[in-house]
């Protein structure tokens, strides 16, 4: 088999429990469903940020955010820094992006990383912006959970919608024939607000919503209880969440429906099987747990980090469920495996396709992720309006609650190493929400010292990363004054 062409379909704030094949009881997810059942489904994947930016410019290099300053949303790939979509340009692929992501490359390198990028057909601004009305005053719970209910009963052509019908016919019309091509495919749904036009709003029945992750209790950090006053999400009753809920897994089921419609174009031109599907995310979503929605940038917990990695189709194994921890740097290691392109720089991803072929091989131990910021980074944080306002301005008024932190995750514990607050001990065999931080707990404290280890071992081990191109020492200079 020669090297498969690829397709990234990325969704954004995915939860892995809103999936039906990563055991949600409520999920209608076909489209997702089966793809794992055709090919490899990761169980314990994870992202190495909580926000958008530094999750997805931490796949696409496969360095962490830390490795080069990749904490904020507005410090993107540079022209300068490898990215995956031009090492496999330079290894002979035609690289298409479907849509219009800005929160990846700084500005010209989409344009070198691509042979095609953007729209073939526009979204309809005039559509979002009632899809985008708010259906309840600003003192309203649900105004205040970023809920804005039906987008009404016509398919609204959004920038998803918009980006698939342009995947769907680059496929149909672009897609070459002598070359192996990567499509990528970026969403924006189902990240807030909380809304979605039918059928899709009302396919999921309220009382049939699990009950959210309790409001936080002790050892958790203090932005839960800052971030919920700030919102005043105190104010939410369980019916309201389970409305934020039912319609958050609408848009999911819209983004299912979504993914069925590219891997269909894909088989209309014959290319199933010479082509490989990976979905993922870049990161998720508190949706009521610990009386919280939406996200947070020093947020650490399952709900926000787990990863619904699937990959199918040539070469990937059907039917497999992988269990090992897996970070998602380690998509550009394996991506770059199965495509036969050569990497030119230090990352720190590793090929899952070694583990893959021999189930007994170790890929890896524990996985880390990060998150947050010093205090004296406060000025280069974002300042957001409209319903991002209160959460930014609390970062900015109170920056402590938003400190660097740290995790590391074995297949049976969590360790949270935070800069300016206690760290946190979860087991995750009998606690997988981590909900109870067991820190000051007397019997783990070995546990705890053996993992704290490991972190400081992953964060001298990958703080920086040595350029392969060598600068010549000695340089010819001009002499004399500068005109």
């Amino acid at each position: 088999m020669g090297r498969p062409n690829i397709v990234l379909f990325m969704p954004d704030q995915l939860r892995a429990d809103a999936l039906g094949c990563f055991g949600s009881p409520v999920a209608r997810t076909p489209a997702f469903d089966a793809l794992a059942a055709r090919g490899v489904r990761c169980t314990d994947a994870w992202s190495q940020h909580s926000v958008c930016g530094p999750s997805r410019v931490s796949m696409l290099t496969g360095w962490y955010p830390h490795v080069h300053g990749h904490r904020t949303l507005d410090n993107l790939i540079k022209p300068w820094e490898p990215n995956l979509l031009a090492i496999l340009r330079e290894a002979g692929y035609h690289v298409a992006i479907a849509g219009n992501r800005g929160d990846v490359f700084a500005p010209g390198v989409t344009e070198a990383s691509s042979d095609f990028c953007g729209y073939l057909e526009r979204p309809s601004d005039e559509a979002v912006g009632k899809r985008y009305s708010p259906k309840h005053p600003d003192d309203h719970p649900l105004f205040k959970a970023m809920y804005f209910g039906s987008g009404g009963d016509e398919l609204v052509v959004d920038s998803d919608e918009a980006t698939i019908r342009t995947a769907e016919r680059w496929l149909a019309e672009g897609a070459p024939q002598d070359q192996p091509w990567l499509l990528w495919v970026p969403l924006l749904f189902p990240h807030p607000p909380f809304t979605v036009e039918e059928p899709w709003f009302s396919l999921h029945d309220r009382a049939d919503m699990p009950d959210p992750v309790a409001v936080a209790g002790p050892g958790k950090p203090q932005f839960m209880a800052e971030y919920r006053k700030a919102y005043g999400w105190d104010g939410l009753t369980l019916d309201h969440v389970h409305e934020v809920m039912a319609t958050y897994h609408g848009m999911v089921s819209r983004v299912d429906d979504q993914l069925g419609r590219v891997l269909r174009a894909v088989d209309a031109i014959g290319a199933t099987d010479d082509t490989v599907v990976a979905a993922f995310t870049d990161h998720g979503e508190y949706l009521g747990d610990f009386g919280l929605v939406e996200k947070w940038p020093s947020g650490l917990d399952p709900c926000l980090l787990r990863n619904p990695l699937l990959l199918a189709g040539a070469g990937i194994p059907e039917g497999t469920t992988f269990d090992q921890p897996v970070e998602m740097v380690d998509l550009l290691a394996t991506l770059c495996d199965l495509a036969e392109a050569p990497v030119a720089h230090t990352h720190f991803g590793r090929s899952l396709l070694p583990s893959l072929a021999d189930p007994t091989a170790t890929h890896r131990t524990f996985a880390c992720a990060e998150g947050g910021f010093r205090m004296t980074d406060v000025d280069l944080l974002e300042r957001a309006g409209w319903i991002y306002a209160p959460k930014a301005e609390l970062q900015h008024n109170r920056p402590e609650l938003v400190g660097t932190a740290m995790a590391l995750r074995t297949p049976t514990h969590t360790y949270v190493h935070r800069r300016y607050e206690a760290d946190e001990l979860y087991d995750r065999c009998a606690d997988p929400a981590e909900e109870h931080n067991l820190i000051d707990e007397p019997d783990v404290a070995d546990l705890a010292s053996s993992l704290r280890e490991q972190l400081l071992g992953w964060l001298a081990d990958t703080s920086d990363v040595i350029p392969w191109q060598a600068d010549p020492r000695g340089p010819e200079i001009p002499h004399g004054w500068r005109t």
